[in-house]
């Protein structure tokens, strides 16, 4: 009689730790490199400034234009349809991307007061109005054992909604386009037509034909994505230590930021966790909602305060609560999917041991 074969060993315990820190982005050179731009753009601000030699508008402006040209080519309609049964779940994740995070920012409004409060809690709005992340949300699903097709569905479709919900509420609280009238209305709609919608329509019609290529060479794709943030990281930075714009924010008042974004993450969390369970949701899909509907994109954010907030000194400002976030999300939601993860596993270990009826 065959013996069974023998489990394979376990990973030693420092190759597990290293897995652990790579899902986490912690080994990823991107993460080091946002905040070296910032130390970059601290140093030198006039590289990124007006001053510069290299013509950093229309080098981002080609940039954005060509992320948003590759999403759409990596987006197939037919993934879209396929992906609109489980509404209840669909619902519950895009109304807390877009209403919910919005909602909890206009709570905390009455606690910015001052001069300093006033520049930052716009910052944290814009956050908050920004639609989900792609690959970072489906990776977190994935490590959860969550409903992973309903994760890629859920961050795409909100890649696309974001494209008119964020600038429509940041145009209805923040009024970035007041100064320039219909006129400026006008520009930031040309600007969002040519940079973001028109590349996406196009990258979908020829998604039957090269989307196969794409999804052999995401990872590539994804380091050209990665480029072009920081670029735009860069030159916001550069722009804003430039004018002076971080000379009134103390050490302090950068820690307590991070300490609220925190505090806004496990917020959302529970809120959503909370709600899966009123609705009864079952285990995979309350992970999807979670994950899913807790992240911030840091792609569409830099993207968008360069559309909605052009010319301006401040960029940079407005995106640091998004690197703060984007940093804790990274990792605090790497390691909570981890113990979802194993809390699954335990649960079907379980049930494939429970007698049957």
């Amino acid at each position: 009689m065959p013996q069974p074969a023998a489990p394979a060993p376990l990973p030693p315990a420092e190759n597990r730790f290293k897995a652990l820190l790579r899902s986490a982005g912690l080994l990823d050179w991107f993460l080091p490199a946002l905040f070296g731009v910032v130390g970059l753009a601290y140093l030198f601000p006039q590289a990124g400034g007006e001053a510069s030699v290299l013509p950093w508008d229309a080098l981002n402006t080609g940039g954005v234009a060509l992320v948003f040209f590759l999403y759409g080519l990596k987006l197939s309609l037919s993934s879209l349809r396929n992906g609109t049964r489980n509404w209840r779940l669909h619902v519950v994740v895009q109304l807390t991307t877009f209403l919910l995070f919005p909602l909890l920012a206009l709570a905390v409004r009455p606690l910015f007061g001052g001069a300093q409060g006033q520049l930052l809690w716009p910052s944290i709005f814009f956050l908050c109005v920004l639609p989900s992340t792609v690959s970072t949300s489906v990776v977190m699903v994935s490590m959860g054992r969550g409903n992973v097709p309903a994760a890629i569905f859920n961050a795409s479709l909100s890649a696309l909604l974001g494209i008119a919900l964020t600038p429509l509420w940041v145009g209805l609280v923040l009024h970035p386009t007041s100064a320039g009238g219909t006129e400026g209305l006008g520009r930031l709609a040309l600007s969002l037509a040519w940079q973001v919608v028109l590349p996406v329509g196009a990258g979908m019609l020829l998604n039957p034909r090269f989307g196969e290529w794409a999804g052999r060479h995401k990872g590539r794709l994804r380091v050209l994505d990665q480029v072009v943030i920081l670029s735009i990281v860069f030159v916001s930075f550069c722009e804003s230590f430039g004018q002076g714009v971080f000379r009134s924010y103390a050490p302090a008042t950068v820690a307590l930021l991070g300490l609220g974004m925190v505090g806004l993450y496990f917020a959302v969390f529970g809120l959503v966790a909370g709600a899966s369970r009123l609705l009864s949701f079952p285990a995979a899909d309350r992970t999807t909602a979670i994950f899913c509907g807790s992240k911030k994109s840091l792609v569409h954010g830099s993207v968008f305060a360069s559309l909605l907030f052009p010319a301006t000194a401040a960029t940079g400002a407005l995106l640091l609560p998004l690197m703060l976030y984007h940093a804790l999300q990274i990792v605090l939601a790497s390691i909570m999917a981890q113990q979802f993860g194993r809390v699954a596993q335990r649960a079907e270990a379980l049930a494939g041991a429970a007698p049957a009826d």
